[in-house]
């Protein structure tokens, strides 16, 4: 039968043909111990036999069309089951069934009971995943539906999560042995910083709840590392093994080359702001009344008045914002004597700004940040207007906008630096915890800029702030992306953590990188002389060497100290060592605990 005259059978012959005791065949795709690399179960998975261009999932739409639902899921059950027990196969098996076949389609326990009961499979070896095409408006009667399965040693899993209709409440009340993380966040993890961030909350979600996590979708070899590095124990996937009739023995040999020898996986981080979405003008949005020309400074007044907490007023034409008036200008132009019998019948354009500040409601807040050091600071007092497509909405006050930018950009600084968005302090630290945790070699680098104040004090904290961001350019520019991680700790202070073995030409290639395109930012009678004149730290004008680069690395091996915190310190000891020696970078060679806690006699 083709393709066109499948499309064309008549409603429930596909079906029919399906139910036959052929009209399915099992596959099994194996899953995969991160920690061991050994199979420990297989999902049974269900492929028609009944012509070309039928898929499971057509299948599965045309028996809920017909109400006959649970009886395919049933008889694909059936299929699996006996199959995987007649090749006598050890390890678990999951197999699939859908919440809304075991609500609407009326199954009985002992029907699944039944269906998953075949000579040589013990219930206890089975795991029930629960599919959800539809949202199930009741959990806990699904709960109860499942409880007879359980009190068999019938293990329960969620299918999906983090896609479809799988969601927290069903995690909660149904209390699932293990959750299946959706391939939707599983693949490209190594790469998105969003997708990273939710699997991590997943994975404290699942520690609190008792749940085992596997990562479904494995394709890539980083995305399977990084699995493998947050510590999530199983995994699926065509690099592990694709689903075949015959059950999988041994893992995929792709798979053991992605972990051979395998280096600590740098976590992606995010492309522009973390505030860069979050916050929107319309948040900061106060309701307030507008007025138009023809209204008057007496109905100003009024409208003050009844409105103690509004800060200005927006003047309006055809809704459009033409001006704003202050309270505080208002209330004191008015308190003169006669202004309220001069001005009270006249227009209140009199009194308005006639450039307020607009901002549109879908703005974000790291946009608006810009107004913050823009030289008209009015926005201090008339605050701001929003509008939608130009059209009056409300307003805003400059207190708030001040008060959320810094509540964002101190949170946001924690973990990434706002000038070069590069990782911050805590990113770092969690990055040098987990190398260290690790049996890997890898290369602790502090780079600062040696005669940075001077620069600084001559150029003015906006050359300097290009400098800093050019040395960050240069800095992720020469890493290995997959190998080398990258953080700002504040100011011109920088820390690698390589782990690439070309760590020493890459640093080498960032001293003169930068030494070649950090011209640019010098005037050319500094640059001819190849000295800056400034002030030094105690007043005094001195001469000082052009702005320069300097590394202090610290090459470690396994056995690695507990402590965080003395690497920092060893490498900013190995920096120092670098100025006092004149040169561009110095490195400090450790073989293991006892070497490294003694270098330069440092107190462990």
């Amino acid at each position: 039968m083709s393709s066109d005259q499948n499309v064309l059978a008549r409603p429930g012959e596909l079906l029919d043909q399906a139910l036959q005791p052929a009209g399915l065949r099992p596959v099994f795709q194996p899953i995969v111990h991160l920690g061991s690399l050994e199979i420990v179960a297989h999902e049974g998975l269900s492929r028609p036999m009944v012509g070309p261009g039928v898929t499971m999932p057509h299948l599965l739409d045309e028996a809920r069309k017909l109400g006959r639902l649970a009886e395919l899921e049933l008889h694909a059950v059936r299929t699996i089951c006996s199959t995987f027990a007649a090749r006598g196969e050890s390890g678990r098996l999951l197999v699939n069934l859908s919440a809304q076949a075991i609500l609407q389609g009326g199954l009985r326990p002992e029907q699944v009971r039944a269906a998953l009961s075949a000579p040589g499979l013990d219930l206890a070896r089975i795991t029930l995943e629960l599919t959800e095409r539809d949202i199930v408006d009741n959990p806990d009667e699904l709960a109860a539906s499942i409880a007879h399965l359980r009190a068999r040693g019938v293990r329960v899993a969620m299918d999906d999560f983090g896609n479809g209709h799988s969601n927290f409440q069903m995690w909660n009340e149904v209390r699932p042995d293990v959750v299946k993380i959706d391939r939707y966040l599983v693949s490209g993890l190594a790469t998105s910083a969003e997708r990273l961030a939710i699997v991590q909350a997943l994975c404290r979600v699942a520690e609190t709840l008792g749940a085992e996590l596997i990562g479904e979708g494995v394709e890539e070899p980083a995305d399977l590392r990084m699995l493998c590095q947050l510590g999530i124990p199983y995994a699926q996937g065509y690099l592990l093994g694709r689903p075949a009739t015959e059950p999988a023995t041994q893992v995929a040999e792709a798979a053991h080359i992605a972990l051979q020898g395998q280096r600590v996986q740098v976590p992606p981080r995010h492309k522009g702001p973390l505030m860069q979405h979050a916050v929107r003008a319309e948040h900061l949005m106060i309701p307030a009344p507008a007025l138009t020309p023809a209204n008057t400074v007496a109905e100003v007044e009024r409208l003050f008045t009844q409105h103690p907490h509004l800060h200005a007023l927006a003047v309006t034409i055809d809704q459009q914002p033409v001006g704003l008036i202050n309270r505080r200008e208002f209330t004191e132009r008015m308190a003169k004597p006669f202004n309220r019998e001069l001005f009270g019948r006249r227009s209140c354009a009199l009194f308005m700004n006639e450039q307020p500040l607009l901002c549109e409601a879908q703005r974000s807040l790291d946009s608006m940040a810009e107004i913050l050091r823009g030289e008209d600071q009015r926005y201090l007092a008339d605050g701001f207007v929003v509008t939608r497509e130009g059209r009056y909405l409300g307003l805003g006050t400059g207190e708030s906008l001040v008060r959320r930018v810094t509540e964002l950009r101190i949170d946001a600084a924690r973990h990434a630096n706002p000038l070069t968005l590069l990782p911050g302090n805590i990113p770092v630290t969690k990055h040098l915890g987990r190398l260290l945790g690790s049996a890997v070699p890898f290369v602790a680098a502090y780079v600062d800029l040696s005669d940075f104040k001077p620069f600084n004090d001559l150029y003015g904290y906006f050359r300097g702030d290009g400098m800093i961001q050019l040395l960050a350019d240069i800095l992720t520019e020469h890493v290995d992306a997959h190998a080398d991680f990258v953080g700002h700790i504040g100011g011109d202070d920088f820390l690698l953590l390589m782990q690439s073995a070309t760590w020493h030409e890459r640093c080498h290639g960032m001293i003169e990188a930068f030494t070649h395109r950090s011209r640019a930012l010098f005037d050319p009678q500094h640059l001819s002389r190849g000295q800056l004149q400034a002030k030094d730290r105690h007043g005094m004008w001195q001469t000082f060497p052009l702005t320069s680069v300097t590394i202090g690395a610290v090459a470690l091996a396994p056995p690695f100290p507990i402590r965080v915190e003395l690497i920092a310190r060893l490498a900013a000891r190995a920096k120092r060592r670098a100025r006092r020696q004149g040169v561009p970078m110095h490195v400090i060679h450790t073989g293991g605990w006892l070497p490294l806690e003694r270098v330069d006699g440092l107190p462990a």
